[in-house]
């Protein structure tokens, strides 16, 4: 059962609610024996400032010395205080603010409150909630400023004692929606070295895993003596309470699973996706140049610019047609065209540089399939051949009628898979990192070239596992424990 502590700096900043055992002051918080128990303890600091070696700015600290998760933070504390910090996280806040806020010539200046990402401001609830993820702090006052346009100007934190009567219930209420959710008792009693935060979204059309695979990693994890919880977006406030994050769900530099796997490794927990994977494999150009700079093969590939059509016109010549166009953060075939022709070419071209400045311009390698070799820590897990949809050049086919198709599958034993194969996947993702990748490839004739390295691979019961089975999820959780274990000895890697 989690233990909630409510740090307040005086009693009487508590007056105007009923009295709890939970409530303590700050100064009989930083008195308190440290217990050796091991209760979960999470601590809300309401203290009046949170100013560097203050007394609210002690309490956090001296919580999370203690093992406790605190909220806020005093890495949370410390991006509040320095602007020149927070401005680059709420770069992105910023977009479309002008039709959210007042739109009255008169003002310029405009400010809400938020309670635990919470507020009153029905069309500002958004805002908060990723503000609040981005900064977890109690009651956060955002101020915004028109100077053309709507930006945030301040993120500041307010104390308890200054709000009135409304917004103490406002307070009151949030609190009690948020404490809630610290309250959940663990699912089971069984008492688990670690635990993990596996991010996933049940609505994924084209999820890495499907809910069998979930299920599975699930089991795999309590095998080891790890719990492995279930987590969507909405989780992200209570990310560090875990030990370790397992991404499965698909990623991307412009959302929140980036946001995710960044905040993690901040948090100097255990990652895979790791925001360094995410960047070197979620965008097709930075990809490509990084296998070209590596001398790895790869089919012949050109970049097209927006703004230079000469190019455009040149393309056939260099790589022939059919040739192949793709953006550079496509995934599960989505923003890929075959182009046929020079009038095919300049219609794909003109609808793909709508979307991005850069396409990725290749030459066409017809094959029945595409080997995908799962790669975890640089060794070899599992390998795969998917072939073509039918009656399509690719894996996946999103113009067929009614919902996409995909093409069937074949999984093999590693060592079944041609040597060149294996040896070309591993020396792919050496200059991407040591998580779990999934590497494309493509064979014709005596030419093996690497197609693309995704961070996220797809791992889904009865595909990816048909060979292995539930040893596949066990290799995957194994490897999670052996870096947990690594980390508490404090052994680099």
């Amino acid at each position: 059962m989690s233990r909630l502590v409510i740090v307040v700096e005086k009693a009487s900043d508590w007056g105007s609610y009923h009295p709890s055992d939970n409530v303590v002051t700050a100064k009989d918080y930083l008195k308190e024996p440290i217990r050796t128990d091991e209760e979960r303890t999470q601590v809300i600091n309401l203290c009046r400032s949170y100013k560097y070696l203050g007394t609210g700015y002690y309490v956090s600290l001296l919580a999370e010395a203690r093992g406790h998760k605190v909220i806020p933070s005093v890495r949370a504390i410390n991006d509040l205080r320095k602007r020149s910090l927070y401005g680059l996280d709420i770069e992105d806040l910023n977009q479309n603010l002008s039709r959210f806020l007042p739109d009255s010539r008169d003002a310029t200046d405009f400010g809400i409150l938020a309670y635990f990402g919470e507020t009153s401001s029905e069309p500002l609830k958004d805002l908060a909630r990723q503000v609040f993820e981005a900064f977890p702090c109690p009651i956060l006052r955002l101020e915004f400023e028109r100077d053309r346009v709507w930006q945030i100007n301040a993120i500041k934190p307010a104390s308890l004692h200054t709000l009135t009567d409304a917004q103490e219930d406002a307070f009151a209420a949030a609190l009690d929606r948020f404490s809630k959710k610290l309250w959940r008792s663990k699912r089971t009693p069984k008492k688990y070295r670690y635990d993990i935060a596996m991010l996933h979204d049940p609505a994924e059309q084209w999820p890495p895993s499907n809910k069998k695979a979930l299920r599975a990693f699930v089991r795999a994890g309590k095998d080891l003596g790890i719990e492995v919880d279930p987590i969507t977006r909405i989780d992200y406030s209570h990310l560090a309470e875990y030990d370790a994050l397992f991404i499965r769900e698909t990623t991307a530099i412009d959302h929140y699973t980036y946001r995710f796997a960044n905040k993690a490794e901040k948090e100097d927990m255990v990652v895979i996706d790791d925001p360094t994977s995410i960047l070197r494999c979620t965008n097709k150009i930075y990809l490509s140049d990084l296998l070209k700079s590596r001398k790895l093969p790869t089919p012949r590939t050109e970049i097209l610019y927006r703004d230079e059509p000469k190019k455009l016109a040149e393309i056939v010549d260099m790589l022939g047609l059919p040739l192949v166009l793709k953006i550079p953060d496509g995934s599960f075939s989505r923003g890929v065209v075959k182009v046929t022709d020079a009038i095919g070419l300049k219609r794909a071209a003109e609808e793909l540089f709508a979307q991005t400045a850069l396409v990725l311009a290749q030459e066409f390698m017809p094959t029945d399939f595409d080997w995908r070799i799962g790669i975890l820590n640089r060794e070899p897990l599992y390998a795969c051949q998917y072939f073509m949809s039918r009656g399509h050049w690719q894996i996946y086919n999103h113009a067929a009628k009614g919902e996409a198709r995909s093409g069937d599958f074949k999984t093999f034993p590693i060592r079944e898979v041609p040597s060149e194969v294996l040896k070309l996947a591993v020396r792919a993702t050496h200059s991407i990192g040591d998580g779990l990748y999934g590497v494309d490839l493509k064979q014709v004739g005596d030419r093996c070239v690497i197609i693309e390295v995704n961070d996220n691979p797809s791992i889904d019961w009865g595909v990816e596992d048909a060979y292995l089975g539930e040893d596949l999820y066990r290799r995957v959780m194994a490897e999670f424990l052996r870096r947990l274990e690594r980390k508490r000895l404090g052994v680099a890697d």
